[in-house]
C-alpha cells in the first residue's frame, strides 16, 4: 500500500487521556499529535494489507499443496538419482 502526503482533512477523534499522555510522552519537540495519529493510522492500515496478501497467499498455496508437495518430491528424487 503506497501513501503519499495530500491535502490534509480536518477530523475529531476521541481517545481517552491515558492514551493521548501515552502519545504526549512519545513526541518529539517538533512532532504534533495529529502527525503521530496519522503515522500510527498509516501503519496499522499498511499492516493490515500486508496480512490480508499474506492470508490470500497462504490460501493460495494451501489449495494447491498436494500438487506443489508432488513437484517437490519428484525435483528430489531426481536430484538423489542424478
Amino acid at each position: 500500500m503506497g501513501y503519499t502526503w495530500s491535502m490534509k482533512v480536518k477530523t475529531s477523534v476521541t481517545l481517552s487521556a491515558d492514551v493521548v499522555k501515552m502519545i504526549d510522552r512519545s513526541l518529539g519537540r517538533d512532532d504534533t499529535r495529529s502527525a503521530f495519529v496519522e503515522a500510527a493510522v498509516v501503519h496499522f492500515l499498511a499492516e493490515k494489507a500486508r496480512k490480508e496478501r499474506e492470508a490470500r497467499d497462504r490460501a493460495i498455496l494451501d489449495a494447491n499443496a498436494d500438487r506443489l508437495n508432488a513437484e517437490a518430491a519428484d525435483v528430489l528424487r531426481y536430484q538423489v538419482r542424478g
